[in-house]
């Protein structure tokens, strides 16, 4: 995808090969930064403090870091005890672990020397998967919105929350894919972009990325979407997911569940867009067994934005002296999701639909 017309991924290799740049997405929308991360404790801050965020670039980050990590310690024990930092830096999204465990499984029987250079290479794969797998997503829920727009013949207006964008990916996005594709072809969108409170992922890089790619936008309140909904202003709710169980419960930014239910009230079709690697095989329950991270107060109490004379600051909102809580995700059950949109197809949400595009998985 483009910012100011120059096409760009989330991540990429330095030109001086012995580190990777990001976008900050700490920055953004007001400034547009390059961070470089050069070693394990620059990787696990990035992942920690969201400068990378979005489950399938958090994973991509996570394996590059491992890869700089045992450059510095590429014996078993440094490969181990950097897996265990980084392991750690984010719980809910599943995609850390995968991208964690594909590169250390890659290394684990290569001799010392060569296992930098090929968890590198190995790391830089995952990301050219990832693009990949986005791009196949948005080739499997394009029919969706082609559907709604001959059925309707005007504009499909599509609901998000959070940002499932290509700022969430390495490029594409999951959520956003099958939105691109659909304006890059011809077919007239119009999205409705949740604000995403605390952190406003919506209103900071969702309607920023939809802005330099051109696709016509509103941002809303997080709260609107059931109004908009009942005046038949929602065709269609498209979100991502950091993990998705085995019998197609979902977790996602908080105030998702609440877009489900809503959709469910309102019969509008509800859809969660994923790739193959944010699928846990291991879990059935998500409301049970999915680790909900809880992000610090401040995050809900303050609010970082640009002031009238262009100065960026960080402001309280709330009543001075309250506490606030911050989950920062939630749990979809199964039963609120119209379908899953995958990199191999759109299924049902359960094991049944998900076993159907993933046949492989009966055995295990």
């Amino acid at each position: 995808m483009k910012i100011d017309g120059k096409p760009y991924r989330t991540i990429w290799p330095s030109s001086d090969g012995r580190a990777v740049e990001v976008i900050d997405q700490t920055a953004l929308p007001h400034r547009f930064a390059i961070r470089r991360i050069e070693g394990l404790e620059d990787a696990f801050t990035a992942i920690r403090t969201m400068v990378v965020r979005g489950a399938p670039l958090i994973g991509a980050t996570a394996a590059y870091g491992l890869a700089l990590a045992l450059k510095h310690d590429p014996s078993d024990a440094g490969a181990d005890s950097a897996y265990r930092r980084l392991a750690a830096a984010r719980p809910t999204a599943v995609n850390l672990r995968h991208a964690l465990d594909d590169v250390r499984a890659h290394i684990a029987r290569l001799p010392a020397g060569e296992r930098a250079r090929a968890a590198f290479a190995r790391a830089a794969a995952i990301c050219d998967e990832d693009v990949e797998n986005c791009r196949l997503i948005g080739e499997a829920g394009l029919p969706l919105i082609e559907e709604i727009y001959h059925a309707k013949n005007r504009p499909v207006n599509i609901l998000t929350h959070c940002n499932a964008g290509w700022l969430a990916t390495v490029d594409w996005g999951t959520a956003t894919a099958p939105i691109y594709m659909a304006h890059d072809r011809g077919v007239p969108v119009h999205v409705l972009v949740d604000e995403t409170r605390p952190r406003n992922q919506g209103a900071a890089l969702t309607a920023f990325e939809l802005g330099q790619h051109g696709v016509p936008h509103h941002i809303v309140v997080d709260n609107a979407g059931g109004h908009l909904m009942q005046h038949g202003r929602v065709d269609l709710v498209i979100v991502g997911a950091d993990r998705v169980t085995a019998r197609g419960d979902a977790a996602n930014k908080i105030g998702t569940y609440l877009k489900a239910l809503a959709a469910r009230a309102n019969d509008v079709p509800f859809y969660v867009a994923v790739p193959q690697t944010t699928i846990d095989w291991t879990i059935e329950d998500g409301v049970r067994d999915i680790e909900i991270e809880e992000r610090d107060a401040a995050e809900v109490t303050h609010i970082l934005g640009r002031l009238d004379n262009g100065e960026i600051a960080r402001v309280a909102i709330g009543a001075p002296g309250s506490p606030a809580l911050n989950p920062a995700f939630d749990v979809t059950p199964a039963g609120l999701i119209a379908g899953l949109i995958t990199d191999r197809g759109v299924c049902a949400a359960s094991r049944d639909g998900l076993l159907g595009l993933f046949p492989e998985r009966k055995a295990a």
